[in-house]
């Protein structure tokens, strides 16, 4: 008979956990069998002696298995998730789940709301009229069937055992521990039901992995714990030196998403989209090379298809159509103010987690869990590193409803960007693929 006593011994003394041990113990703390301060052991035995890649997979098919997944098998055709370690600006789920159902592919997609300087794409769905990111287990499937994509968040009968290990997680310090991150990450990912999954993995100062060698990691990890789960996946490490696009916010944020949708987004962010459309695309097996999945993608945006599914997703999703045709109908700031620069040159660099702070401090984000979010407000990143800046050229353009809010953002920008002289230089979007 296994007790928590011998398996957290075991990893302590650096020992390989068996799939049974590992089992047992999620299972016997989701029901409240092992208390706290047992499992609080477990975790800092992780957090020092580490799991290996089958150890860290079996881990998320335990968080996983405490719970529901979704059952895709009355889906037609091919099923494809994306999932990003957030970042500034970052709204690519937004025009590229109708996309590649657009083209085809079955887009499941449960997604987070905004956690420190990131934005979360469920309170971006949130500023649309109406649009409801909880549905049942049931309507979800039926969307994803018959409308090839459907977001929403997490429900609470799927992986119960995260929810419960990342709040003692919080508070034993071991939340940094990258075998944790990845299953807490994966088990709701694939409790979603998709058969392929696309990882954008962030990296630079406004990326919780600042560092390309802990990105990487993560990067090949969390693919190693999608193989050893029978399901397909490949990584993009992606540059979050700067914000995506030109929108941080929510309902900016939509805004620019239907840009793209419609061929009139900012160059990185419809790079990224269609960089990453293509790879699902791929990976689904409905293209024989990138190359095609490319031109499927674009297409899909020229043709107007991708726009086409993203309001059948609004209308499934109890969302206000209308915003695709007039996007005015999104909440708006009272008040806009436009930031300039103080000296001409290059700008050289963002600090894009103080920039994505300003955003939280406006009331765009949440400063602790109960805040509530102005879905109106965001700062729109006029310029990016590389960009020549001339004395009082327009560099941030914020709406806002506060203006003491707006003191402290405006501080914070100001802090975040340098304007100095030297050559301009583009940064790399995509920096590696990892398959």
């Amino acid at each position: 008979m296994l007790t928590p006593y011998e398996i957290i011994k075991k990893k302590r003394d650096g020992g390989e956990l068996t799939r049974e041990e590992i089992f047992f113990i999620i299972d016997s703390f989701t029901k409240g069998e092992i208390p706290d301060y047992q499992m609080a052991a477990f975790l800092m035995a992780v957090y020092f002696r580490k799991l290996n890649d089958l150890e860290t997979a079996l881990l998320t098919q335990a968080m996983q298995a405490s719970g529901k997944s979704m059952d895709l098998s009355s889906v037609p055709g091919p099923t494809v998730d994306k999932h990003s370690t957030g970042g500034v600006g970052d709204k690519v789920s937004l025009p590229l789940a109708p996309l590649v159902a657009a083209c085809g592919g079955f887009v499941p997609m449960m997604s987070g709301r905004g956690l420190g300087h990131t934005g979360g794409t469920l309170d971006k769905l949130e500023s649309i009229p109406g649009f409801r990111v909880n549905l049942s287990n049931g309507e979800f499937v039926s969307a994803v069937r018959e409308v090839g994509c459907a977001i929403i968040g997490q429900t609470a009968d799927v992986a119960p055992a995260d929810k419960k290990l990342y709040a003692l997680r919080d508070v034993t310090a071991t939340v940094d521990s990258m075998d944790l991150i990845a299953a807490s990450i994966l088990s709701k990912k694939l409790a979603a039901g998709p058969k392929s999954l696309l990882l954008d993995v962030k990296t630079g100062s406004g990326a919780f992995m600042r560092e390309l060698d802990d990105s990487r990691a993560l990067a090949r990890l969390m693919v190693a714990i999608c193989r050893n789960s029978d399901r397909n996946a490949r990584a993009l490490i992606t540059n979050m030196d700067q914000p995506l696009g030109e929108a941080a916010g929510n309902a900016n944020e939509v805004e620019e998403s239907l840009s793209v949708l419609r061929g009139e987004g900012p160059e990185d962010l419809t790079t990224l989209v269609v960089e990453s459309g293509a790879r699902m695309l791929e990976m689904a097996g409905l293209v024989k090379n990138l190359d095609q999945g490319r031109a499927r993608i674009r297409n899909a945006i020229t043709s107007g298809a991708g726009l086409d599914r993203f309001r059948k997703m609004l209308e499934r999703q109890g969302g206000d159509p209308r915003v695709v045709d007039d996007p005015t109908l999104l909440p708006q700031a009272a008040h806009r103010w436009e930031e300039t620069a103080d000296r001409s040159g290059t700008l050289l660099s963002i600090d894009t987690t103080a920039a994505g702070m300003a955003v939280v401090v406006l009331g765009g984000g949440r400063q602790k869990s109960t805040d509530d979010v102005d879905h109106a407000v965001g700062v729109r990143f006029l310029k990016k590193p590389g960009d020549a800046v001339e004395k009082g050229e327009p560099v941030f353009l914020i709406d806002y409803n506060d203006e003491e809010r707006l003191a402290d953002c405006r501080a914070r920008l100001e802090k975040a960007i340098v304007i100095g002289d030297g050559e301009p230089r583009r940064l790399p979007l995509i920096l590696e693929e990892i398959d």
